[in-house]
């Protein structure tokens, strides 16, 4: 079984489909005006909007109002693109923090307020885990 991707619902699909262009520097692939994704070498970011949710039955989804889980990105240096980020993201959570596990850490919140963590191993042992 592979993990392929995460789906964010949202009532705002082209602005938070921008931020997650300019928050990755990656671009999007619109499906339809109501599905894009953003893919990585590791997954994809799905991203479609409420109407989407139609498909799948009534009332499964709320937009905006995640509170349990974090969508993390490795990145390849966490303190550049905090510099990068910092102006775009609608509330940066943590600054660059090197955590106990021995990643250094940024969490910030998506426009939906969804958490998101880049990260960068920085210890052997994290490092080695990610086989960098």
């Amino acid at each position: 079984m592979n993990l392929t991707s995460l789906r964010i619902i949202t009532d705002d699909l082209k602005n938070l489909v921008q931020f997650f262009e300019k928050a990755t520097d990656l671009p999007a692939n619109w499906y339809t005006e109501d599905f894009a994704e953003i893919v990585t070498p590791g997954g994809t970011l799905a991203l479609g909007s409420t109407r989407t949710m139609g498909l799948f039955g009534q009332n499964i989804t709320e937009a905006a109002s995640n509170k349990s889980v974090i969508i993390e990105f490795r990145v390849k240096n966490v303190d550049d693109d905090y510099e990068r980020i910092k102006d775009l993201a609608g509330t940066i959570v943590q600054k660059p923090t090197t955590m106990p596990w021995g990643n250094r850490s940024l969490l910030f919140r998506d426009p939906d307020g969804n958490l998101i963590n880049f990260f960068t191993p920085v210890t052997p042992e994290a490092i080695s885990k990610f086989g960098q």
